[in-house]
């Protein structure tokens, strides 16, 4: 087995979606992180915010390369927040589900925050990501 195999990288759907082999609607990109719509949003605008190199826990990664992470959440929340005007926009920091670090940001529209969602067409995806991606400071 290489060392592909062994981090998980040829079979992650996230390393898919960077590599280009599984479509996304893409808010913003650099050469360190992705930031797409979330194609099972609980809410609208759940985005995700991952960073393109492939590590499994969040507190193994460098803690340059996780502030990196986080200040970009932050502008990616502030769009989320300008485009869609949630009551607030919540940050789960995953890797359990699709275990490749990622930040899941969830407007939330009342009260409580819904955490799970069904599968969204790539049309509404990429409607509402073109909404956040014309609020992303960086676009």
């Amino acid at each position: 087995m290489n060392a592909t195999d062994e981090n998980g990288e040829k079979d992650c759907v996230f390393c898919k979606v960077i590599r280009g082999e599984i479509p996304c609607a893409k808010i913003y990109e650099d050469k360190k992180f992705i930031v797409i719509a979330d194609v099972y949003p609980a809410s609208k605008g759940q985005t995700l915010v991952i960073p393109k190199k492939h590590e499994t826990y969040a507190f193994k990664m460098q803690k340059e390369e996780y502030e990196e992470m986080q200040s970009l959440v932050y502008d990616v929340a502030r769009a989320i927040d300008n485009a869609l005007k949630p009551l607030r926009t919540c940050e789960v920091i995953e890797g359990f589900a699709v275990p490749h670090v990622h930040a899941r940001l969830h407007p939330a529209y009342e009260q409580y925050l819904q955490l799970q969602g069904q599968k969204e067409t790539m049309d509404k995806l990429e409607e509402t990501a073109g909404r956040i991606k014309e609020n992303m400071p960086l676009a």
